[in-house]
Parts: structure tokens; C-alpha cells; sequence
């Protein structure tokens, strides 16, 4: 079932996302050509089949997540463009081509990053792009700002920043990542939520919970594959975690300790699922693909 609708989502999502790559002025075409090469080339768009199924489980057309699904795909493309820079991460790979400083340059690759990112506000806001009532763009703004920024993934990354060649407990640990990986997570089941018309209070805090324990599960799992996988499977550098002397799952519970961590997030994630019955099958499916993935 996972990989027809993640089909169906990423055509639906990707065709969306190509339709906001036009250069306004000839001066402008290699920013936007760098935007674009950082945005579609690939990806599993999770976060884009978060909101989609998010909003379904709901009752809501998956026509009105739109919007939603092309906002959480472009902050996650400009965070991987900035923490691939030599400043960050300084990783040459990504989705297996060149990250978007190599394939282009570094301050090109800085400029679209800051790009994507404002672009994201910009397709929430703008009634033409998402047609929503005003008190509802004005609610997913607010949830979108605060899972991207200090308070959500770029407190994160400072925190990751700030930790490598440390010996953090799994609670430090957890902090980090419910902030760099799990806040954009969380943010993508909320705005499908608020996208339906359908989301009272309960529904939220539901969803809520199972964003919570597939956003860390998430990270989990990209421990494990960063000692398991390869290059070639993972289309980034493997190992490099650990030859960052980065703090990870594998490294503080020991591996079969870790996938048994990533299983229990799983099962905890469908359990929140408990007041949908096949409205939400997705969103299980989701939460299974998450821990069983290989890239």
C-alpha cells in the first residue's frame, strides 16, 4: 500500500512544488536553477505524505494539503542545503549528486537556501497558492515558523553543533533530535490536520502524539542506517556520524538496543492512531515505512 500512495503523493506534491521555479527576471535564473536542483532531485518526501495522510485520516481532500505539503518539502530542502555546507556538515553528497554548493557554489548554494525557505512562508500566506480562510493560513504560519526556527529545527542543529565529541545521556539526546528532526515532523501531521477543516482539539493532540514518536523513531532509524548501509544505498556520505564523533542511538544503546528503540516509537505511533479506523491506514503505513526503510 505505502509505495502507491507514496506515488500518488509525491507526483501530486512534486507537481506543485516544479510550478514555483519560475525566474521573475532573466538576472535571477541561476538562484532559481540552484532552488530547483536542491528541491527536485529525488527525496522520499515524507513530510509532504505526512501532511496528505494527515489530512485524510481526517475526512479532509488531500487537494486542500497542497500548499502545506510544498511548505514542509521546502524548509526541509533548504535545511539540507545549509547543514551540507562546509560550515555545517560539509557533506559533497546528497540523494546520491552533488550537494548543491558543490553543483553550484557555496554563496549560490547559502542564497537558495534562504530562498526555499522564505518561499515556504510565501506559499502558506498567498491565497493563491493556498486557499484556505485567512484564520487558518494565519494558524499553520504560526506552526510552520515555530517548528523551523530557535524554538524547533535550527535550535536543533545547534544543539547537534554543539554536541559533537560529547557523551550525552538519551534524554540530552532526545532533546536534540525531537528539535532538529521531530519539530518539522510533528509540524507536517499538524498543518495536514489544520488543512482538512476537520481538526478539533482531541484529533490534534492525537496526531500530535504519534508525530512525536515517528519524528524520533525517524531519527533512530537514521542512526541505525549510518552504521548499516552505504554510500551508494543512502545517496550521502555512511559513517559520517561516526567519524564526526557525533553523538547517536547506536553509539549510546548499542545497535539491537537502538532497533528495538525505533520499533517501540513505531508501535507507539499506531496506538495514537486508535480513534481512526482506515481513514488513517496511511499514516500506519507511514509509521511502519519510517523504521523499515534502508535510505
Amino acid at each position: 500500500m505505502i509505495d502507491a500512495y507514496q506515488s500518488q503523493c509525491q507526483a501530486r506534491v512534486d507537481d506543485a512544488l516544479a510550478a514555483l521555479f519560475e525566474a521573475p527576471l532573466p538576472q535571477l535564473q541561476r538562484l532559481y536553477q540552484a532552488m530547483r536542483y536542491s528541491v527536485i532531485n529525488g527525496g522520499k518526501r515524507v513530510r509532504p505524505l505526512l501532511v496528505y495522510a494527515a489530512c485524510e485520516a481526517l475526512g479532509g481532500n488531500a487537494s486542500r494539503a497542497n500548499a502545506a505539503a510544498c511548505a514542509v518539502e521546502l524548509i526541509h530542502a533548504y535545511s539540507l542545503v545549509h547543514d551540507d555546507l562546509p560550515a555545517m556538515d560539509d557533506d559533497d553528497l546528497r540523494r546520491g549528486q552533488p550537494t548543491t554548493h558543490i553543483a553550484f557554489d557555496e554563496a549560490c548554494a547559502i542564497l537558495a537556501g534562504d530562498g526555499l525557505q522564505t518561499l515556504a512562508f510565501e506559499v502558506l500566506a498567498d491565497a493563491r497558492h493556498n486557499p484556505l480562510d485567512a484564520e487558518v493560513r494565519l494558524r499553520m504560519l504560526s506552526c510552520l515558523s515555530r517548528a523551523a526556527g530557535p524554538a524547533g529545527m535550527v535550535g536543533g542543529q545547534a544543539i547537534d553543533l554543539g554536541s559533537v565529541g560529547c557523551k550525552l545521556d538519551q534524554a540530552a539526546l532526545e532533546l536534540m533530535h525531537r528539535h532538529k528532526t521531530g519539530a518539522m515532523i510533528e509540524a507536517s501531521v499538524t498543518l495536514g490536520a489544520l488543512a482538512s477543516g476537520l481538526a478539533d482539539e482531541p484529533a490534534l493532540q492525537a496526531l500530535q502524539r504519534y508525530a512525536q514518536a515517528i519524528g524520533l523513531a525517524f531519527q533512530v532509524q537514521d542512526d541505525i542506517l549510518d552504521v548499516e548501509s552505504d554510500t551508494a544505498t543512502l545517496g550521502k556520505t555512511q559513517g559520517k556520524d561516526s567519524a564526526n564523533d557525533k553523538p547517536t542511538y547506536p553509539a549510546l544503546l548499542g545497535l539491537p538496543a537502538a532497533k528495538s528503540y525505533a520499533l517501540e516509537l513505531r508501535d507507539q505511533a499506531i496506538a495514537a492512531l486508535s480513534p481512526w479506523g482506515e481513514s488513517a491506514e496511511p499514516l500506519r503505513a507511514l509509521a511502519r515505512f519510517i523504521v523499515a526503510r534502508n535510505s
